[in-house]
């Protein structure tokens, strides 16, 4: 079993910031990747940052996001954080974090959702 369990979300003003924390426990073998997705009610589950774990880094980004959001990861703790600055309304959304992983070497890749925590932007 695998949890991914994440913090940091709440209520901001326009230009603010947050701190999105997610950490992965249980059954791991090793983490592919991670990433964040949001959702509005009603649309589909976009993806808004994701970060390789085991190859090097690399990162890509929503364009919506890019230059204010930067994601970044630290192995040691299965850990990947999402620093949102000058945020805006339109950035509200419930936040997912994401993990593609492997729970034994002999098995396919699993991808791992979190709960979701409400990021709220508003004046």
């Amino acid at each position: 079993q695998v949890q991914l369990v994440e913090s940091g979300g709440g209520l901001v003003q326009p230009g603010g910031s947050l701190r999105l924390s997610c950490t992965a426990s249980g059954s791991i073998f090793s983490i592919y990747a991670m990433g964040w997705y949001r959702q509005a009610p009603g649309k589909q589950r976009e993806l808004v940052a994701g970060i390789t774990i085991s190859t090097g880094g690399s990162t890509k980004y929503a364009d919506s996001v890019k230059g204010r959001f930067t994601i970044a990861r630290d192995n040691a703790k299965n850990t990947v954080y999402l620093q949102m600055n000058s945020l805006k309304p339109e950035d509200t959304d419930v936040y997912y974090c994401n993990a593609d992983l492997y729970r034994d070497p002999e098995l396919p890749v699993f991808t791992s959702w979190g709960q979701g925590t409400q990021v709220t932007v508003s004046s």
